[in-house]
């Protein structure tokens, strides 16, 4: 009798185990099942802040002349600026550059057998910020009037930023998350199951392209300067749990 009681417990204690195990099994199995997307979201919007910047140079053998006549140009060039409504917080000059110029004479084989000097090269450089966009965008073009006042200067092209990045970047993910979502919930759902909770989820590359400009993608993320109207997208990829 007692054999049979045995037996009888070891039976229900292996039945018990195999369903367990087999519980255990499952629940594994099935927490590893997840549905994986990739979600995207743009969005065009206007630059607010231009900066413009150009360099000016002086030459000549006595320094401090040269140097004179530099310091004389930037105080015609805030003038100007000045002039065309730029306010002087809005202007930022940089400390001035010295180059000693030398002409070199070299032998046959490349050595160097004379350097004669030729004088001093001051270079000086300038800097508007400004979100009065409009205006310095008409400045850029007409710097070039100071040339006929004997101002040497050269004018770089406008950059264009925008400064409330972080809003749009926060903008951006949760439309990205939603687009995600709705791509997860069409996996599923075709699949015949349903959607689970997020499992993970990592942000991709954040880009700032020119509108309706071909540019190429960067791997760590392009950021245009050169065009006003601008388009900034970003990724997420999300790995939801599938029930």
């Amino acid at each position: 009798m007692k054999n049979y009681i045995g037996a009888a417990i070891i039976a229900v204690a292996v039945i018990a185990g195999l369903y367990i195990v087999g519980n255990a099994y499952k629940y594994k199995f099935k927490s590893t099942e997840t549905i994986s997307v990739t979600g995207l979201a743009e969005k065009d919007f206007t630059s607010d802040l231009i900066v413009w910047s150009g360099s000016f140079n002086r030459y000549g053998f006595e320094l401090k002349t040269v140097y004179a006549t530099l310091k004389a140009d930037e105080v015609a060039i805030r003038s100007y600026l000045n002039s065309k409504g730029i306010a002087d917080s809005n202007i930022v000059f940089s400390s001035i550059a010295i180059n000693k110029n030398f002409r070199r004479s070299y032998d046959d084989k490349g050595n160097e057998i004379s350097a004669e000097f030729t004088g001093y090269t001051l270079t000086g450089n300038v800097r508007v910020e400004s979100k009065d966009i409009n205006r310095v965008e008409k400045l850029s073009r007409e710097i070039t009037e100071l040339l006929e006042r004997g101002i040497e200067l050269n004018s770089n092209a406008p950059e264009y930023y925008y400064t409330r990045l972080n809003e749009l970047k926060i903008d951006l993910l949760a439309k990205a998350s939603e687009d995600a979502k709705t791509r997860a919930e069409t996996i599923a759902k075709n699949s015949g199951g349903s959607l689970g909770g997020i499992k993970k989820a990592t942000m991709g590359v954040f880009q700032i392209t020119g509108k309706n400009a071909n540019e190429d993608y960067s791997y760590g993320g392009a950021f245009n300067t050169s065009s006003k109207e601008k388009t900034a997208s970003i990724t997420l990829k999300v790995d939801y749990l599938a029930d």
